[in-house]
């Protein structure tokens, strides 16, 4: 085929493309740093003229303008597979539909019809000589949410890095274009604090060289790959891609030599970072991005030796169950990929799972290691997957133990000024005491 004439032949203004959106429409919605920049704003014009239509994403990096409170949720209602700060409070007054889901299930069941999807708005780069565009910088469930749409318009962006992997798609897949020139959605890197650095410690001394490296989002995943700079042959197989990586990599203290699988490249399912660093993705065959569904396939990440993950967690309980997604029974983030890179990393040949958090919230004046979660606390990782658990205090090794050696060590690495209280409170919660 004539590539550039069909994809001549369908450019559309992003006016017209939110005009092919009808009721009980099922919108898949690129997610992070891979969201459409226009679509959302042409939508809302039409929110009173249209009914039941669903927008489909994870985390929202932009304004989330389908989440604001005038929004009729009859009318556009995002349901959410992660709740965040622009969606949260939708999330948390019934607004948004939150939908409980591991991010490696999500391509699946969209492929099973349990989602309905019936439309997708996909970001990707300008197309190259061959008529291929690329996801840039978020691959995870993209492809499968256009397999399964009847439209499938695209937001065409000059801004968008082109990238390797599992990134590339035809323009003949896609039903229409929408061609863009506006920045890619950046995140800054964060401030870290002084009880992330003390947790980053304990974290660092876990990392030998030749470790296989899952590192998130925020305070403490940035503070540890600060204090790595002195270990050699890291490699990474992560789910988010960031600056602290990019540096790791340039610096070479991350070769990737000592995998099992993509050797001598660092892979991911989506980036996000700086205008910088989406520069230094670009066309670099350094990184990969693939398939959500493969990154985080627990089978997949065990494959390469000494992996070390690193998650986040709100509360755990004396059994190490752990929640990383909810406050007092309301929904504040999502399950993400957590039990897929602990359950990978504990199957890992000398693998490592970490879940890292404060020992304390609001001041100090509330524990995060508690007795027993509340009701409608939502479980996240169940107490037989928990390997480590780090807090500024220290770390405490619970895979191989009983209940009551758990609770000991969960409350040796508590905030001091709750530890008589935790001792207390489990002798009430167990009817023993320790």
């Amino acid at each position: 085929m004539n590539w550039q004439k069909y994809y001549d032949a369908r450019k559309i203004s992003i006016d017209d493309a939110a005009a092919m959106i009808h009721d009980n429409d099922v919108i898949v919605y690129g997610h992070a740093a891979c969201e459409p920049r226009l679509f959302a704003g042409a939508l809302m014009k039409r929110e009173k003229e249209l009914a039941n239509v669903k927008v489909v994403h994870g985390v929202c990096f932009g304004p989330g303008l389908y989440c604001q409170p005038e929004v009729d949720p009859n009318c556009i209602q995002h349901v959410s597979f992660f709740a965040a700060a622009n969606t949260r409070r939708a999330v948390q007054e019934g607004r948004a539909n939150f939908t409980p889901m591991h991010f490696s299930d999500i391509p699946t069941n969209f492929q099973n019809g349990l989602m309905g999807v019936t439309v997708s708005i996909l970001h990707v780069s300008k197309p190259d000589k061959h008529g291929y565009c690329s996801l840039g910088v978020g691959c995870d469930y993209e492809k499968e949410g256009k397999d399964m749409a009847k439209l499938v318009v695209a937001e065409v962006n000059e801004q968008m890095p082109r990238t390797y992997g599992d990134t590339l798609i035809h323009v003949s897949e896609i039903g229409y274009f929408v061609e863009t020139n506006e920045p890619i959605l950046t995140i800054g890197l964060p401030v870290i604090s002084e009880i992330e650095k003390k947790i980053a410690a304990h974290i660092s001394e876990l990392i030998n060289d030749g470790a296989c490296l899952q590192l998130g989002i925020g305070g403490v995943p940035n503070a540890i790959m600060e204090g790595l700079k002195s270990r050699n042959d890291l490699g990474i197989h992560t789910e988010m891609l960031s600056d602290s990586a990019m540096e790791l990599i340039k610096s070479g203290v991350v070769t990737n030599n000592r995998k099992n699988i993509h050797k001598g490249v660092s892979v991911c399912t989506f980036a996000a970072g700086s205008k910088e660093f989406y520069d230094w993705i670009n066309e670099n065959p350094m990184v990969e991005l693939h398939r959500v569904q493969y990154i985080n396939n627990s089978h997949v990440i065990s494959q390469n030796d000494k992996v070390l993950s690193v998650n986040s967690a709100l509360q755990i309980d004396l059994m190490g169950q752990v929640v990383a997604e909810t406050v007092n029974g309301r929904q504040f983030s999502g399950v993400g990929g957590q039990m897929d890179f602990v359950r990978g990393s504990n199957w890992s040949k000398g693998g490592i799972s970490i879940i890292a958090m404060p020992a304390g919230a609001k001041g100090d004046t509330i524990s995060r290691v508690v007795a027993a979660h509340r009701p409608g606390d939502a479980i996240t990782t169940p107490r037989t997957d928990v390997d480590y658990v780090v807090t500024e205090f220290g770390a405490a090794r619970l895979k191989g133990r009983g209940i009551t050696d758990r609770a000991r060590l969960l409350i040796e690495i508590a905030h001091p000024n709750f530890r008589d209280q935790l001792k207390d409170e489990f002798k009430e919660v167990f009817g023993y005491g320790l």
